[in-house]
């Protein structure tokens, strides 16, 4: 089964603010990489997120490493069509405009499942199963 890997399951490989969290993620980023994959946006906000918004923050230089590492996973170009399916896909599900674009990037790269915190755990969308793996 191959999965899609939300911005914020990446992030917790460098929280040491949420221990557990970390050691779940940590754990989830260790499966082979052929059966993970992300995005360019999960790029792009990993990096802002793990410089701006950790606590301590990553050094630039630790984030571009990381950064790096991530870009090595099969990898999902945002393009217009991802962002125009994900403007209905957001209106058809209520969704946020982001989150959307994480789906159709999941949908786009064949995954199965999403794995993410940001969605309803076990729901369904566009054939792709939201999989929260930090939920009791």
């Amino acid at each position: 089964m191959a999965s899609f890997v939300d911005t914020n399951v990446v992030v917790y490989c460098h929280d040491h603010g949420s221990e557990e969290k970390r050691r779940v993620a940590v754990a989830l980023l260790s499966d082979p990489p052929d059966r993970l994959v992300i995005s360019t946006q999960v790029l792009s906000e990993f990096y802002w997120t793990v410089t701006r918004k950790l606590r301590p923050p990553l050094p630039d230089s630790a984030a571009a490493e990381a950064t790096r590492h991530l870009a090595a996973l099969p990898l999902v170009t945002i393009d217009g069509e991802i962002i125009l399916s994900a403007i209905d896909t957001a209106q058809h599900h209520q969704l946020a405009l982001w989150d959307a674009m994480i789906v159709e990037a999941a949908v786009r790269s064949g995954c199965d499942r999403l794995l993410t915190e940001d969605l309803t755990d076990g729901q369904e969308i566009r054939g792709i199963l939201i999989a929260n793996p930090f939920a009791a």
